[in-house]
């Protein structure tokens, strides 16, 4: 099952300057139990913005990229390749983490997609697409409004009525 797991403003803006726009403690602990243990799918820039460049523990790494190798992760160079390791892990949860057009191509295929709504506008440069105009994907789950560091973020659920097969 492939998942996307992402965090949005009002704006659907998910990035800045291949950066994050908002620092969320809550969200960043929500993101780390429910991907441990799991496969990440992830491009380049979204590997060289973590600390160090270096994949994300205990977990199964897959960057596609055209750029560097890490000895650490599994690293495809087209979306038939990435498509090939996917279905490797057909039973398995596969989490989508970005950036823009890993998400925007994968999309289709995610069964759910996590999305931390935060409640200000963070100047992206880089959105997700909205789901609320998907035809495919409703919203299942709006959760609380939270504090998270000043901010006002829900943990919503969206789930994929038409999902693709790889």
């Amino acid at each position: 099952m492939i998942i996307a797991i992402v965090h949005a403003d009002k704006e659907w803006g998910i990035g800045k300057n291949n950066d994050m726009m908002f620092s969320l403690p809550l969200d960043m602990k929500f993101f780390r139990q429910t991907t441990m243990g799991h496969t990440v799918v992830m491009g380049g820039n979204t590997l060289r913005s973590f600390p160090n460049q270096k994949p994300l523990k205990n977990r199964v790494n897959i960057v596609l990229t055209r750029g560097q190798v890490c000895d650490e992760c599994i690293t495809v160079r087209s979306y038939d390749e990435l498509f090939a390791e996917l279905k490797k892990r057909e039973n398995e949860q596969v989490f989508v983490i970005g950036g823009g057009e890993i998400y925007k191509t994968l999309l289709p295929y995610c069964h759910e997609a996590l999305v931390t709504k935060v409640n200000a506008v963070g100047g992206a440069t880089v959105f997700f697409p909205n789901l609320d105009e998907q035809e495919n994907f409703v919203c299942v789950d709006e959760g609380t409004p939270i504090d998270d560091n000043g901010y006002e973020i829900r943990f919503t659920r969206y789930q994929n009525k038409a999902v693709k097969s790889l």
